[in-house]
């Protein structure tokens, strides 16, 4: 679980947390820089494209979920960044961490990183890791993360190359292969390139990498494989994702099946007028509704 120290001091009596960790350092930036770090203190947290309740939601973050704080500029909001995403989250529900020590991890989200011995550019390279890699989070240091790599390599990686996230595990290769069926017709029953049903299309592609799944979502969800996951904001790329319309489930417990993508949405085979092979939204609308869960693997 996700530690954070001084959780009890409000958000919205923190000041001046972007001066005192930038200070005057000097990073050319890639993307933005973590100026602190935060902890998700609401369930079903949106987190919205601007700093306004009538913005668009890009996904929703469960409770207790470490974000990486990259603004703190505008008045009862934060600009974050998680898994991958970046908006703005109400400063009601984020609690900012005191002493930037906490442990989560992080995704690398760029190719041929280096991890170096202190928190500057300027320092020895310790090791270089691959897009995709998946190290401890244990700090933030004056914008950069103090991490420990998969064989105990412990350095600093700077922020903008990394990805806080709450899984260890990595299934980005299962999406690439999904995606490469898009707009496959759907055909009831179907479990090839030739046709997917919901279930067929996530048997198919799990099939590839060594996973056998039932040619049923219920059964997929039932299947005891991997780890259940309940919220939105805690999925992963790769992740199967499940849901249950009433008045489609025929009395069982999921009524359809997908896989996670990243960015809120999903892949899928989808019996609609538009349907086949297509890339869905999590965060709002008809699937928001139903949602059951997830399976990580």
């Amino acid at each position: 679980m996700t530690h954070f120290a001084g959780k009890a001091v409000k958000v919205a009596l923190i000041s001046g947390l972007s001066v005192f960790l930038l200070g005057a350092t000097a990073l050319a930036a890639e993307g933005e820089i973590a100026i602190g770090a935060g902890c998700t203190t609401g369930s079903s947290l949106r987190m919205r494209a601007e700093a306004s309740t009538d913005s668009s939601i890009v996904t929703t973050l469960d409770k207790s979920v470490a974000v990486a704080i990259l603004d703190d500029s505008i008045d009862g909001w934060y600009k974050i960044s998680y898994n991958g995403n970046t908006g703005y989250v109400s400063g009601d529900y984020l609690t900012v961490d005191q002493d930037n020590i906490f442990t989560t991890y992080g995704r690398v989200n760029a190719s041929g990183v280096n991890v170096r011995s202190d928190p500057s550019t300027e320092s020895s390279s310790l090791a270089t890791v691959d897009e995709g890699t998946i190290v401890t989070v244990n700090a933030l240091v004056d914008g950069w993360y103090d991490v420990t790599c998969e064989y105990g390599t412990e350095g600093y990686i700077r922020s903008d190359f990394l990805d806080l996230t709450e899984s260890a595990s990595d299934n980005s290769d299962i999406v690439a292969t999904a995606k490469q069926y898009l707009g496959v017709r759907y055909v009831y029953g179907g479990a090839s390139p030739s046709g997917f049903d919901c279930s067929g299309f996530t048997m198919y592609i799990y099939k590839q990498y060594g996973y056998s799944l039932p040619h049923t979502a219920t059964g997929q969800w039932q299947s005891g494989l991997g780890t259940r996951i309940w919220g939105i904001s805690a999925l992963q790329p790769g992740d199967l994702v499940f849901f249950n319309d009433p008045a489609r489930n025929a009395g069982k417990p999921c009524s359809h099946a997908g896989i996670y993508i990243g960015n809120g949405q999903f892949i899928h085979s989808s019996s609609s007028s538009s349907g086949g092979v297509i890339i869905s939204d999590l965060t709002s609308g008809y699937y928001n509704t139903y949602f059951v869960g997830g399976i990580h693997v």
